[in-house]
């Protein structure tokens, strides 16, 4: 039997991923890619209905990924002093992606990123999010793999704890739920982080609700879990988690198009087709103070 209990109905909280760290900016109009242009979306999503901002950031110049202190620092000093209650949530995903040499041995790749824990999670330390993400394995994804191997995981944990940041852990497949579960027991990992469920990431979980209901599950009974699909998958995943009793995300890290066939204008637009699915639903849709509450995060 489960151990996982549902508590009783609550808020929804809305996650929308900013831009993601795919090379989709030069091919994608709407997504941002500039610090102005990735704070302006977060804080244009809040008013949409978002609670949190999920942010990567990018090389300006070229629109590439990038995991440049100054360039975080600007993003989130842009949305503090706008005033904007948006939930501050950057990742440290960023640096894990292997693509192997076909030809030499032990040779990475062109478009490998790999960096060390501490590159990955230098801006945790420096600029202290209320949230950061927090990849708990390893993935085969795209043509390499994302490599989170326990050290390396429990090396950027540590950061997080240090920081006094909410972590939101990762989780691809059931296995990452299972390190997750022994880093909370040896300490490493806080008591009531955030759960995030990727869905739809060949070759990780699939976007189904019998798996997506197996992996809620296997979570510590009344914690807090959100999940998203991919692709044409992200709204029938969010409507299946918010009946599942969690929390949800959108974005154009995680989908283009806010109906097939036509591509989205804005992180704003994609929160705002949320908003309707969950409210259809009856469900309410959480403000930035709610959902401090329900992370327990210190009110602003």
């Amino acid at each position: 039997m489960s151990s996982y209990e549902v508590k009783m109905p609550k808020p929804t909280i809305i996650t929308c991923a900013i831009t993601g760290g795919d090379d989709t900016a030069g091919r994608f109009r709407a997504v941002p890619v500039t610090p102005r242009q990735i704070a302006d979306s977060a804080i244009e999503a809040c008013r949409a209905g978002a609670a949190i901002a999920h942010i990567h950031v990018r090389n300006p110049e070229t629109g590439k990924p990038s995991i440049e202190l100054a360039l975080y620092r600007e993003v989130v000093e842009r949305i503090r002093d706008s005033g904007s209650p948006v939930i501050v949530n950057l990742t440290t995903g960023a640096g894990a992606r292997f693509i192997p040499s076909d030809d030499a041995p032990n040779t990475v790749a062109e478009g490998s990123n790999l960096r060390t824990p501490a590159e990955r999670a230098r801006h945790i330390a420096a600029l202290r999010p209320e949230i950061c993400s927090l990849d708990m394995g390893s993935l085969n994804f795209g043509k390499g793999a994302l490599i989170n191997i326990q050290k390396h995981v429990e090396a950027i944990a540590a950061v997080i704890r240090e920081a006094g940041v909410k972590p939101e852990l990762e989780i691809f497949d059931t296995g990452h739920i299972a390190l997750a579960r022994h880093m909370m027991n040896e300490g490493l990992i806080e008591q009531n982080p955030l759960w995030q469920f990727v869905m739809g990431v060949p070759w990780g979980a699939p976007s189904d609700t019998d798996v997506l209901l197996a992996m809620r599950n296997l979570l510590p009974s009344g914690a807090n879990w959100s999940a998203f699909g991919i692709g044409a998958k992200e709204y029938p995943m969010l409507a299946q988690a918010a009946l599942l009793g969690g929390h949800v995300r959108v974005g154009l890290e995680d989908n283009l198009y806010v109906e097939k066939g036509v591509q989205a204008t804005s992180n704003a637009q994609l929160v705002e087709k949320g908003v309707n699915v969950l409210q259809t639903l009856g469900f309410e849709v959480a403000t930035p103070k709610q959902a401090r509450e329900i992370l327990g995060l210190q009110a602003l």
